[in-house]
């Protein structure tokens, strides 16, 4: 081999080396990126760097600690959580099962709500609502919505709830399909007669839209999830961190 062939196998590896390192920074890059989900369906970067995701992804989530407080399902869709004679303080979770954010919330803070309503510390209130606008993700939202409405009994639901969050689909593609959903609710413990036919024929999907709007509208929602306390949003460093969550709901449950 020459050495002008040298030079040039040389300068050869050397590019590559330098477009791998470039790629490699770029994926990192991303890695370091939260997104948030806003009402126009819009991604839209909310924190860089050592914010509230690397909180998220490293803070320790709770065990269950005992049974589920009773769960009630209310006619609008909404699902309250709470022992008996617990009225405040009230947490409003305003979240989409499409959301990937509110999955990643359910992943980590969700045992600590559970817990703090089984402890009698507070009442809990969960809002799924359709906040996308975009496609496929806003049908793939209301079919999930309009499925945990098919649901009456409260455990039920919670257990139908957490399965619709661990079996997200992806942004970009069709999910929570009928069949799918059926099969998730008989996985939770559904054993109702109707439930099949009142989720695959979406019975529920314009009052799943009608909610979602009302609510939105009522509370100034622009991104999921959201979470009040006492209708005050919790900052997302608290929320996405069990230990910090645990100690703002308890102190105002004093």
């Amino acid at each position: 081999m020459s050495k002008g062939q040298r030079t040039k196998t040389m300068s050869k590896s050397a590019r590559d080396k330098i477009k791998e390192q470039q790629a490699a920074a770029r994926a990192q890059e991303r890695r370091r990126k939260i997104v948030t989900y806003v009402t126009a369906g819009v991604v839209a970067v909310a924190a860089v760097g050592a914010g509230w995701w690397y909180a998220a992804s490293t803070s320790q989530s709770e065990e269950a600690s005992g049974a589920l407080a009773p769960i009630t399902v209310q006619p609008d869709g909404a699902a309250v959580m709470a022992t008996q004679g617990v009225t405040a303080p009230v947490v409003d979770i305003y979240e989409d099962f499409q959301c990937p954010a509110c999955k990643e919330l359910e992943r980590v803070s969700g045992q600590t709500f559970k817990n703090l309503a089984a402890e009698g510390l507070a009442k809990v209130v969960y809002h799924p609502i359709t906040i996308f606008s975009q496609e496929p993700t806003k049908s793939n939202s209301v079919r999930a919505g309009s499925a945990s409405r098919c649901v009456a009994d409260g455990k039920q639901w919670m257990a139908f709830h957490d399965l619709l969050f661990e079996n997200q689909p992806p942004e970009t593609e069709p999910g929570f399909k009928p069949e799918q959903l059926v099969q998730w609710g008989k996985d939770a413990g559904v054993t109702s007669p109707g439930f099949e036919q009142c989720v695959t024929s979406g019975k529920h999907a314009q009052a799943q839209l009608s909610y979602s709007k009302k609510v939105s509208d009522e509370q100034k929602l622009d991104h999921t999830p959201t979470v009040k306390l006492n209708g005050i949003e919790i900052d997302n460093g608290v929320l996405f961190s069990p230990r910090e969550l645990r100690e703002e709901i308890t102190k105002a449950a004093k």
